[in-house]
């Protein structure tokens, strides 16, 4: 794909900003054209987070767009939040262990998802069907689960889930590679690292493990592959 238009929407803590503006400096790192656009609220925490990242072979004419190729989702409420980007062949990526896969439907109506008390608590499980509006995902294969929190709490450290995440993403974009993204977080976080060589280990697993588990489900499905390389 020569033009990438992804929102990524998660509560205010989760990392939603440090993955999008990471994807969108290691982007330009590559050579594509990069725009990432931050939108959250006054509250830094407890808010809900959006991020917009276009990566382009051509310039960029706009800032917005209408309808994203592909959609970041960290939590149910965010979800809600940037539903009016999901168009009928964009690809959804979520965290499985903040939403569940809807119910085997032609439309899926309500998600039983997760409520998150704090951005730093994990999430404790509820049932859920939004009142009003309700928010609908068509099921036709181009949703991609990762269970970005509970695999970084097992195996890392939580705070790594955004690099979870981060790996997936760039595996269903193709767009920048293992490489490109760990030079840009050592660029981004090297006092950090240096401080705590530990910390640069668990960010780098958290990449390379989101990124396998990503690859996996996209050579699996024919529907996601098609949305994904319009």
């Amino acid at each position: 794909m020569r033009h990438w238009k992804v929102v990524a929407a998660g509560e205010g803590g989760q990392g939603v900003q440090s993955m999008a503006e990471s994807l969108a400096l290691a982007g330009y790192r590559e050579g594509w054209k990069a725009l990432y656009m931050p939108n959250f609220g006054i509250e830094q925490r407890g808010g809900v987070s959006l991020a917009y990242v276009q990566l382009s072979r051509a310039e960029i004419g706009s800032p917005k767009f209408l309808t994203a190729n592909l959609v970041i989702v960290f939590s149910r409420r965010s979800l809600e939040r940037c539903r009016q980007y999901i168009g009928s062949r964009t690809a959804i990526l979520y965290d499985s262990s903040s939403l569940e896969m809807p119910a085997v439907a032609d439309q899926v109506i309500g998600l039983q998802s997760y409520e998150t008390s704090a951005p730093e608590a994990y999430p404790l499980r509820t049932g859920f069907k939004p009142a009003g509006e309700k928010v609908e995902i068509p099921l036709d294969k181009r949703l991609v689960a990762v269970p970005a929190a509970e695999l970084a709490r097992q195996r890392l450290h939580p705070r790594v889930f955004n690099m979870i995440i981060l790996g997936a993403t760039a595996a269903l974009m193709d767009t920048v590679d293992l490489g490109g993204l760990k030079e840009t977080l050592e660029e981004r976080f090297s006092r950090y690292f240096k401080r705590d060589p530990q910390l640069r280990e668990q960010n780098f697993k958290g990449l390379e493990l989101g990124f396998k588990l990503a690859a996996r489900e996209k050579n699996q499905r024919i529907p996601l592959q098609e949305a994904l390389t319009d």
